[in-house]
This record gives structure tokens, C-alpha cells and sequence, in this order.
């Protein structure tokens, strides 16, 4: 699955644009992230703002702390498991993170965040709807971040949008991320 060409164009001038911006508002990390659920796949490209002066529940060298997350992604849908049945549509999220993370923010990590997200369209796959295109989503996961910058994780994260409307199926998937730490 790939990002359809109008979808990439935007989403590297957004993430262009964001690190133009004043040195205080830089970018701290960017990520490419892919995951799965039942009959659908995601691409998601992001953006990360470090907490800054955040260290909640500091000791032995680890704290609590977190991060804005920016994203864009693209789902795409694999209706009955028929490949020739196929629809991709695009979200854009922004979610607060809270990480458990060492103090020089390298090493193993567990996070979790809830954010919201806008669906170019309505979700409706194998029976499986999301009736609204604001969404909420939420993670839990865990990873490590090396020395050079390079993160590396997994995450379980859940669609819905929390009782607005119905139907509201949920969608969840599981994710690799790599990103990378300035």
C-alpha cells in the first residue's frame, strides 16, 4: 500500500512547513509507522514536539514525560479479503503521548496517548463502520530508542468515535514504528 500522490505531496509540505517554523517550535522527531487490522492496512507519516521541561515522577534516572504527535496516514481497505475490492481513503491526527522514559530519553520506553483524527470519508468495511469522520484514537505500546536517534516500537492502536454515533464498529490495528530523534 502507498500513499497516493496528492496525499504524500501534502503531507510533506505540512511537515515542511511545521519545520520552517521558529526554532522553538522544531520538529524533535519525524516517523513512518505501518500496521494492520482485520481487512485494512495504514501507512502514517508524523510529526513529534518533545514536552519540553516535563519529567513527571522523576527516579533512578527515569521519568514520566510525552510528546504532541502530528500525523497523516492512509488506510486502505481490503473489502471480503478481495483484492480486486479495494478503497483508500487518508486521516490526519493529532494526539498528546505520555512515555515512561529514561532521563536522556534513550533505551526502552512504554507510552500510551489518546488523540483525535479526521477521516477523509466514512469508514465502512466488511460490515465494520465508523459512522462519524471524527474519530478518536488511542494507543498503548512500547519500544526502544538507540543512541543514534533511531526509534524503534510497536503499538496497539484503536479507532472509534466513543458513543457519538452509531454504528460505531472500532477499528484496531497493530503497528510498527520507526522514527527518528533529532
Amino acid at each position: 500500500m502507498l500513499l497516493t500522490k496528492n496525499t504524500l505531496k501534502f503531507a510533506l509540505a505540512a511537515l515542511a512547513l511545521v519545520g520552517l517554523h521558529s526554532p522553538s517550535y522544531a520538529v524533535d522527531s519525524t516517523s513512518v509507522e505501518v500496521g494492520g487490522g482485520e481487512k485494512v492496512q495504514l501507512l502514517r507519516l508524523g510529526a513529534q514536539w518533545d514536552w519540553k521541561n516535563v519529567a513527571w515522577w522523576q527516579s533512578n534516572g527515569t521519568h514520566i514525560g510525552g510528546y504532541w504527535d502530528l500525523s497523516v496516514a492512509e488506510w486502505q481497505e481490503n473489502k471480503y479479503n478481495d483484492t480486486d475490492s479495494q478503497r483508500r481513503f487518508t486521516n490526519i491526527g493529532f494526539t498528546p503521548v505520555f512515555r515512561f522514559q529514561r532521563d536522556d530519553k534513550r533505551g526502552f520506553y512504554v507510552e500510551g496517548g489518546v488523540g483525535v483524527n479526521l477521516f477523509s470519508e466514512l469508514y465502512n468495511n466488511n460490515g465494520k463502520q465508523l459512522s462519524t469522520a471524527f474519530q478518536f484514537g488511542d494507543h498503548i505500546g512500547g519500544g526502544y530508542v538507540f543512541a543514534n536517534g533511531v526509534d524503534v516500537g510497536i503499538k496497539l492502536q484503536h479507532f472509534s468515535n466513543g458513543g457519538i454515533k452509531e454504528p460505531n464498529g472500532g477499528q484496531n490495528f497493530a503497528v510498527l514504528k520507526v522514527g527518528y530523534h533529532f
